[in-house]
């Protein structure tokens, strides 16, 4: 029988389990995924004890405290603490979703954080997001047109505009695209929910006048049609969008436009 294991370098090892606060009651076990490149050690679990009564209520709350006050060395993005930047995207609980907005108390027993699935990992819980980068570039996410620019703005109907809506928000986070199945066995060449929202969102702005070609540069099995309608994506999405019916109304305009 076939065994499939993952390379000795890549298994999880038990890691540092840090002490208890001495004068806590209200403890929260928080275990966090660690690794250093620089090093030639295997990742591992680290088990840190957080003192509720002297934390904020969120994940972000609970990491900034370990950091700050246990382990200086632990790494992880962050910049808003309001779900606007999406920096501190990451596993939490088994669920792709951003730290600041995710907490504690939604949680039973220890609480496990990886960075996102199926990336290269930089360091501890930052993944290397620059495929995902080029990947939304790749879409040309701006307004392409060819008439002459008007002096002030361009002009857009509120019903036009209102189109935009549930798309526009993706705060490019990655947590759709770093849960979708395709994306995990593609990610060279499927292009992912998150750029396809955001190519859904340039189709359809009434002021963009690039429609077809935006079109033609999806119409290819891997961009677009690797998209199976698993909808991890939806499920995922912590701004609560849809990239799936984004992705689904790209192919029906792909019909009208065959």
């Amino acid at each position: 029988m076939v065994e499939l294991r993952l390379p000795k370098n890549s298994r999880v090892t038990e890691g540092i389990t840090w002490e208890k606060p001495s004068d806590a009651e209200n403890v929260q076990e928080v275990r966090i995924y660690r690794y250093n490149p620089e090093d030639s050690e295997n990742p591992r679990l680290d088990t840190f004890f957080v003192d509720l009564d002297k934390c904020g209520p969120m994940i972000l709350d609970a990491l900034i405290k370990i950091k700050n006050e246990i382990d200086p060395t632990l790494t992880f993005r962050r910049s808003c603490r309001e779900g606007i930047c999406g920096s501190c995207s990451m596993n939490i609980g088994g669920v792709n979703t951003l730290a600041c907005l995710k907490g504690m108390k939604e949680f039973k027993g220890p609480i496990n954080i990886y960075p996102l699935p199926h990336l290269p990992v930089i360091k501890d819980l930052v993944p290397d997001l620059n495929q995902f980068y080029k990947q939304h570039a790749s879409i040309k996410p701006w307004l392409e047109t060819s008439t002459d620019e008007p002096n002030e703005e361009w002009l857009q109907s509120e019903a036009d505009r209102k189109q935009l809506d549930g798309l526009y928000e993706c705060v490019m986070c990655a947590c759709c695209s770093t849960s979708c199945p395709s994306y995990w066995w593609n990610g060279d060449k499927y292009l992912g929910p998150a750029a396809l929202l955001h190519a859904y969102r340039w189709i359809i702005d009434s002021r963009d006048q690039d429609r077809k070609a935006r079109l033609d540069d999806l119409n290819d099995s891997f961009k677009l049609y690797r998209c199976h309608t698993i909808m991890n994506c939806a499920k995922a999405c912590p701004k609560g969008l849809n990239p799936a019916k984004a992705i689904a109304e790209i192919k029906k305009l792909q019909l009208q436009n065959s």
